[in-house]
């Protein structure tokens, strides 16, 4: 059983950066990938992408390639989504996943987080 608590949504301009975090617990972490997904407003989960214990895996869709970076702190659980020259259409309800295999889609992660909400402005 993995715990995900995710923070660090919120309100922002388009054009701006914010900093999301996920913080994990529970047993034999280092055997899952841990990331993100989202889902939008009327629209299906878009996988974002996530991050082994000890570095690969991502894939990141185009729709962020480049503007948001996924990393890792071993030392406290926590996965970071870094997000920056936001769009209004990456606003959207983003989750933090978990799950022994590396694939490309949102249905592939056994544990979700909460979610957090980020709202671009335009």
């Amino acid at each position: 059983q993995v715990h995900l608590v995710e923070s660090g949504g919120g309100l922002v301009q388009a054009g701006g950066s914010l900093r999301l975090s996920c913080v994990a617990s529970g047993r034999a972490l280092s055997t899952y990938f841990i990331g993100w997904i989202r889902q939008a407003p009327g629209k299906e989960r878009e996988f974002l992408g996530v991050k082994g214990w000890s570095g690969p895996g991502i894939g990141y869709p185009n729709s962020v390639l480049g503007r948001f970076t996924i990393s890792r702190d071993k030392d406290t659980n926590t996965v970071y989504l870094e997000m920056n020259s936001l769009k209004p259409e990456d606003t959207a309800v983003y989750y933090c996943v978990a799950g022994l295999r590396f694939v490309r889609t949102s249905d592939g992660y056994e544990f979700f987080g909460q979610g957090t909400q980020v709202t671009v402005s335009s």
